[in-house]
């Protein structure tokens, strides 16, 4: 299950659904704002999501990835909207057989969730101003929160 959400991530929540008794192995991932980014100090992010395809690209990820590492499951949140730091951005967790296989897959699905996932991010900065990062488009439009 991959889901695209504006609420604090629960892990709890999460971890059950990905126990099972055939489960050796427990991988999970999970993202923080941290308070830096290429020599500037971040005060915040900010996400947003093309909702409707991020959850269907999310989704064909993890199907991926439980096919491809003989998953026994695999889920994802990434949240959207204003995060201080230290807040959860996104968290991804597997289960497998054998811990190989789940710490492989957990590293791929967060890898495909940051190259495929139609996910944008701002950066608001200590000195001033904020700017979005990889997202050529939305600061052309001069998007603005």
């Amino acid at each position: 299950m991959f889901r695209i959400v504006n609420q604090p991530i629960c892990t709890e929540s999460l971890r059950e659904q990905v126990l099972d008794p055939a489960s050796g192995g427990f991988v999970s991932f999970e993202g923080w704002v941290r308070n830096h980014h290429e020599g500037k100090e971040v005060k915040a992010l900010e996400y947003e999501s093309y909702e409707l395809l991020a959850n269907q690209e999310g989704a064909r990820i993890l199907k991926e990835a439980v096919e491809k590492f003989d998953l026994k499951s695999a889920v994802c949140e990434h949240r959207v909207g204003y995060l201080e730091i230290g807040g959860m951005a996104v968290c991804v967790m597997v289960s497998a057989a054998h811990r190989e296989e789940a710490f492989t897959a957990c590293s791929y699905i967060i890898d495909e969730v940051k190259a495929r996932v139609p996910v944008w991010k701002k950066e608001y900065y200590l000195d001033g101003p904020s700017e979005w990062v990889g997202c050529h488009r939305c600061a052309e439009k001069g998007h603005r929160h």
